[in-house]
């Protein structure tokens, strides 16, 4: 399914790779993406989490995008492509072990410690 790309404002933004991670200590679904627009080429990464937390008809979805360097880009693309597992958040390789790392509090960091730009809210 399309979304809308930031830079060119066609339907024509897809996710091309992904990579499930283990839940943390907020979102009980964790994906970090690649995506890129079919239309004006335009690259980027997003994270997709769902908490589904709190009371039985409780859920919280967050997908958003963001502008990242072609060296991270390039980075992402190599650790994902290299993981035998992507939809399994258990997956025990180095991708998984690297892009899923929490901080102390049990929280996924991999944004915290990645140069990423401007964010981009991932619109159907």
């Amino acid at each position: 399914m399309p979304f809308l790309c930031p830079e060119c404002g066609s339907m024509s933004l897809s996710i091309v790779q992904s990579i499930e991670l283990p839940y943390d200590a907020r979102s009980d679904e964790i994906t970090l993406q690649v995506v890129e627009c079919s239309g004006c080429r335009f690259s980027g990464i997003a994270v997709y989490e769902e908490s589904r937390r709190g009371g039985l008809d409780s859920e919280s979805v967050d997908h958003r995008g963001y502008r990242v360097s072609p060296e991270v880009l390039a980075t992402l693309k190599r650790a994902i492509s290299r993981c035998p597992r992507r939809r399994e958040p258990r997956c025990g390789c180095r991708a998984h072990a690297s892009l899923g790392r929490r901080n102390e509090r049990g929280r996924w960091d991999w944004l915290e410690r990645t140069e990423v730009g401007e964010r981009f809210r991932m619109l159907l």
